[in-house]
């Protein structure tokens, strides 16, 4: 069975580990949100590709969720000392990760190759592919003030802990899917919308040109999984970002947003009481644990999500 994977963030992360446990890996392909990345200290920072990778290779932070495990801050201590940026923390070891992307990128290299060799020099078998190899970047704007933020800046720097009005994705109408998405995606025999954000993380993606039409295509055989368990998210934002740009947070209002490309849903258990109400916005409605404790619970939901 082959299967695509549409990525953002620590969710889909932690469901790709699953994944390649349920099937076999050179069967999976992650298409993973590049809309949060940014430069930083001159360095290119893919940040959901990395934790992508990170994760499915057994190497992530398991406390922090993101960047690598026994990781050293050596660096960012010294910039300190010099007053430069450091609410961005790059790792020791991280840094190698960026320091080769930056320099392929500016051999010429469009990510989508870069991002290959990453996931081949941590010996993974799955293929991981950026949406695409263009510059799409989340903005966003605050209730309070009505300025525009990068995504990072609202994320990481003010610990998604603002309001926000609108959300927007500069360059997404011009961007291309990266070689291989398309083809992915209309061969796949599930595709499965991971438990990512839908706003910040599986919106952008949907956004690039072409995306939203291809998976549409494939509506029947499309498997979203919802990020809420409950009406909370486990982990960010997702939850108070719905709320705050008039969508309920709930498994219903999720069904509403991939009722145009998706067919069927999957919920937790603890939300199995809204199940009819899923059903009633067009799509099948499955329901089962969906917490990802460790990766055999995301590869029992791999499981009921492809069954």
């Amino acid at each position: 069975m082959s299967v695509a994977v549409l990525c953002g963030g620590v969710g889909a992360a932690r469901l790709l580990a699953g994944m390649v446990r349920t099937v076999p890996p050179a069967d999976v392909t992650a298409v993973v949100n590049v809309a949060d990345d940014m430069e930083m200290h001159g360095l290119a920072i893919s940040p959901d590709l990395d934790t992508v990778v990170y994760t499915v290779a057994g190497a992530i932070d398991p406390e922090r969720g993101w960047g690598l495990r026994d990781e050293s801050w050596q660096a960012m201590a010294t910039l300190e000392r010099y007053g430069g940026e450091t609410w961005f923390g790059l790792g020791d070891r991280d840094l190698g990760t960026h320091l080769y992307r930056t320099r392929r990128r500016a051999q010429g290299a469009p990510l989508s190759a870069v991002a290959g060799e990453i996931a081949r020099g941590w010996g993974l078998e799955l293929t991981v592919l950026p949406a695409t190899d263009d510059p799409v970047r989340t903005v966003l704007t605050l209730a309070d003030t009505g300025d525009e933020v990068a995504f990072q800046d609202y994320f990481v720097r003010r610990r998604h802990a603002v309001a926000v009005a609108a959300v927007r994705f500069d360059g997404a109408d011009s961007a291309r899917p990266a070689p291989g998405v398309r083809e992915a995606i209309a061969a796949a025999d599930t595709v499965v919308v991971a438990p990512s954000n839908p706003i910040v993380s599986i919106g952008p993606l949907l956004a690039v040109d072409g995306l939203r039409e291809a998976v549409q295509a494939r509506r029947d055989d499309v498997v979203a999984i919802s990020p809420l368990v409950g009406g909370r998210a486990l982990k960010g934002p997702a939850d108070r970002l719905m709320r705050e740009l008039g969508h309920d947070d709930s498994v219903v209002a999720i069904a509403r947003l991939y009722a145009p490309v998706a067919g069927t849903l999957v919920i937790d258990q603890q939300d199995a009481e809204h199940a009819e109400a899923v059903r009633a916005e067009g799509l099948r409605c499955l329901v089962t644990d969906t917490i990802m404790r460790d990766p055999e619970a995301a590869a029992a939901l791999c499981a009921v999500a492809l069954g």
